[in-house]
This record gives structure tokens, C-alpha cells and sequence, in this order.
């Protein structure tokens, strides 16, 4: 399985050259030629969803936004059509009331948080596995500190398929060293498959480059190996993060 973790960046036309528009032909380019099974996009604006699904045909995008009529940015998940079967999807918030849509964490930003979850049978072998999707908060380190501690207590307690493989996907606005990461020792089992894999945000070259993607596996999944998605074109990126392929395999 190759699986991409990939914050595609909100879309305001705020970019000069590279804005989603310019980057447009490289990204469906990318993916034509990498053809991966699984692609967690993150900062997934309303009309740039639309735009996935629509040239995004060999796949099925789920998710929705953050705002409190399911507006906004989303984390999406796109998985291959004709490979993977959807038996659950699950959306909530980062906040003490995740049921509700926009809740905050009071530690939080003005940004709402969400979470995407889907679980997954292969099709051809009906073998489940789950993928979560995320995007921590980028101001307040407490407040991704209970969120990651939120997504990791609600993935412990799925009572469909409790021991299916898991991916834990996103965007987490902390460094590798940053102490919310510390959460993972409270819940034993996940590997960062990314260790290693260095600078993920670039900011277009304009910014201080950064290592805040990841992908974290548990149970009977593997990865071979992890490679940065650095396609450009005249200057023109993916987008101001690098996107991270995974190459994925059971281990049963």
C-alpha cells in the first residue's frame, strides 16, 4: 500500500505563483505517476474538495468541514475505488464536547480542530484496517497535547474491528523532539513510521523549514520505506509542505 500524508494548503489565491491554482497540474501529475492507494489531504478548503473528487477519478474523497454548519477546512481522506471498501467513517472535534461541530479546546486557537476516521476492507481479501487523519492546532502546544491524547483514546476504544491495523495520519504542528509527542507513551503500540524523514514544511522557501507531518502505525502494518514528495516546476511546489509516501505491508 502507498499511503500519503499531504497538507495541500487552504486556498485564499494568498501564494503569488504558488497558489492552488498554479500548482494545480503538478499535484494531479504527482499522483498520476505515483498512483497511491490512500492520501490524507489536510487544510482541504470547500471548493478544493471539490476539485479532488472531481479529477481525483480512480478514487472516493471523504470528509468534512470544521465550521459549525460543516463548513470550512477539512482533512480528507481519498482512497482508491477499486481497491478498498468504506465500512465506517467517523468526524469529530478536538474539544471536551467532540460531537459538537466547530468546539474548541479552551487552550486552542480560534481554528476549530476535526478529526476524519475510516475504516477500511480490502476488496479483494476483506481485510480491515483503519485510517485516521488529523491537524493539530498550530498556536497552542496544550492544546495539541489533549487532542493527540483525544484521538489516541477514541482509536483505543473502536468496537468495530478493535485490533485492525491502524495509520494515524496528519498534520501536527510539532517537531519530533516537541513535548505533545510524549502523549504516544501513554498509549504503547504506534511507530513513526517518519522518523527520520526530516524537513516536511518548507513554506515555498520563504519560511523556517520545519518537521511537523507524520504518519504513526499500529498493529500488523509495516513500512519499507519513506520518501518526500519534492516535485517542482519553475519554482511552482506541491504545496508548502512536502507530501510523505509510506510504503505499507501487513505483517501477517
Amino acid at each position: 500500500m502507498k499511503f500519503v500524508t499531504f497538507n495541500i494548503r487552504c486556498d485564499y489565491d494568498q501564494d503569488g505563483g504558488n497558489s492552488f491554482r498554479f500548482r494545480k497540474p503538478l499535484i494531479l501529475e504527482t499522483i498520476a505517476r505515483e498512483q497511491p492507494d490512500i492520501l490524507c489531504f489536510q487544510e482541504v478548503l470547500p471548493h478544493v474538495a471539490a476539485w479532488l473528487k472531481e479529477n481525483l477519478t480512480d478514487y472516493y474523497v471523504v470528509g468534512c468541514g470544521r465550521g459549525e454548519a460543516l463548513d470550512g477546512e477539512q482533512v480528507s481522506i481519498a482512497y482508491r475505488r477499486d481497491r478498498y471498501n468504506l465500512i465506517g467513517l467517523d468526524t469529530f472535534w478536538l474539544s471536551e464536547t467532540p460531537q459538537v461541530p466547530a468546539s474548541r479546546y479552551p487552550e486552542q486557537s480560534d481554528c476549530p480542530r476535526v478529526t476524519t476516521v475510516a475504516t477500511f476492507a480490502e476488496s479483494d481479501t476483506g481485510r480491515p484496517f483503519r485510517v485516521a487523519n488529523t491537524h493539530l492546532d498550530h498556536i497552542g502546544s496544550q492544546a495539541r497535547a489533549r487532542g493527540l491524547a483525544q484521538i489516541l483514546a477514541h482509536l483505543a476504544a473502536q468496537p468495530l474491528f478493535p485490533d485492525a491495523p491502524m495509520m494515524l495520519a496528519g498534520d501536527f504542528n510539532a517537531e519530533p523532539d516537541s513535548p505533545e509527542l510524549k502523549v504516544f507513551d501513554r498509549f504503547p503500540g504506534y511507530v513513526n513510521a517518519t522518523a527520520g524523514v526530516g524537513v516536511t514544511f518548507h513554506g515555498f522557501m520563504r519560511a523556517q523549514p520545519e518537521c511537523i507531518d507524520y504518519i504513526y502505525l499500529r498493529g500488523a502494518v509495516a513500512c519499507d520505506g519513506v520518501e518526500k514528495w519534492t516535485d517542482e516546476r519553475g519554482g511552482v511546489y506541491l504545496s508548502d509542505h512536502y507530501p510523505i509516501c509510506a510504503q505499507l505491508r501487513w505483517t501477517d
